[in-house]
């Protein structure tokens, strides 16, 4: 495994993300803990939660997975940098009072005791906001965040799906507070989805946050949907969904049918490859791969070590065009 430091700290991470999303919904508390240990085995140590995963009527369930993973000991918890989110109502169906969601500080404090509980850990290392909240200024998110950084039960803030200016915004709020401010952020980001390369890593990087991109294969299109779908063995993800949404347009079957003809030219994976392309990108931590099975896990292991070669990176480029930088993106 490879590792770097998450954006301007000090704290080093490896260059995958383990994503527990499918953790109790898709994937058996049973095999969640194999894929765990398999990934600690390999030498992954930064995993990814939130307290919603799970959903509906399960939402917690997954930080639940990890806890009882945790609590069997081995020094699961101390090997891993550990990151959940917080943002989504958290009350069950029927039964939303005011104050479960979003960024209040009141919701802040009521969640991390909630998620230090069910992963059974005393701190969570990386503690990201899932979402901006528009109604609550930072001044108030962030005399939340230093107190409990102050009481030990966080030691990093994190966002995801932030707009570049949030990013700024609640960075240089923070740096006016004398507070640590934001050290990473989750984007969706990938060969098919690059707008963030306009502004969010562009102030990522301006500001010192590690990028950590979610849906790195596009829900299964760049796992080689097209293969699979002739073959018949289409994933969940590549078969339903956005995934075959998306290929039902035909100018978006004829990209990615080009994307597999280049990478089958090249003897090369297509999801080892899509992984591998943002690995190669600036300002990227590592992607979150989110395996429901020990296979997919081996799969996006490779992608660490794959060197993609110049033909193929530039191929990518011809195939999948990012939006260039702004303003120059929409200006002169």
């Amino acid at each position: 495994m490879k590792y770097t430091q998450l954006g301007r700290t000090g704290l080093k991470v490896s260059r995958l993300v383990l994503g527990t999303m499918n953790f109790g919904p898709l994937t058996t508390e049973a095999d969640s803990h194999t894929i765990m240990d398999s990934a600690l085995d390999a030498g992954v140590n930064f995993f990814d939660t939130a307290n919603v995963y799970g959903w509906g009527e399960n939402k917690g369930r997954t930080e639940e997975i990890l806890g009882t993973w945790f609590a069997q000991g081995g020094e699961r918890r101390d090997k891993v940098v550990l990151a959940t989110k917080m943002y989504g109502n958290m009350a069950a169906s029927g039964d939303a009072w005011p104050n479960h969601d979003k960024l209040s500080a009141v919701n802040i404090r009521r969640s991390v005791e909630a998620s230090l509980k069910r992963l059974q850990t005393d701190h969570i290392d990386v503690y990201q906001f899932h979402h901006v909240d528009r109604n609550t200024p930072f001044e108030e998110i962030w005399q939340a965040i230093d107190v409990l950084i102050q009481q030990g039960k966080i030691l990093y803030a994190g966002s995801s799906n932030f707009a570049g200016y949030k990013i700024a915004q609640a960075n240089e709020l923070a740096a006016r507070r004398g507070s640590v401010g934001l050290v990473s952020e989750q984007c969706i980001y990938n060969l098919m989805e690059r707008r963030a390369e306009m502004e969010v890593i562009p102030a990522a990087q301006e500001y010192g946050l590690g990028v950590i991109p979610w849906s790195p294969l596009h829900g299964g299109l760049l796992g080689g949907a097209i293969r699979k779908e002739r073959e018949g063995g289409g994933s969940t993800r590549s078969s339903s969904g956005r995934s075959a949404d998306a290929l039902a347009n035909p100018s978006v079957r004829s990209q990615i049918q080009a994307y597999e003809d280049l990478l089958d030219k090249h003897g090369l994976e297509p999801g080892e490859a899509g992984l591998a392309w943002l690995l190669t990108r600036p300002g990227v931590t590592g992607p979150i791969v989110g395996p429901r099975t020990g296979e997919q896990l081996a799969s996006a292991l490779r992608a660490v070590e794959l060197e993609l070669p110049e033909a193929v990176i530039s191929g990518l480029d011809e195939i999948f065009p990012g939006p260039g930088p702004s303003p120059e993106a929409f200006a002169w």
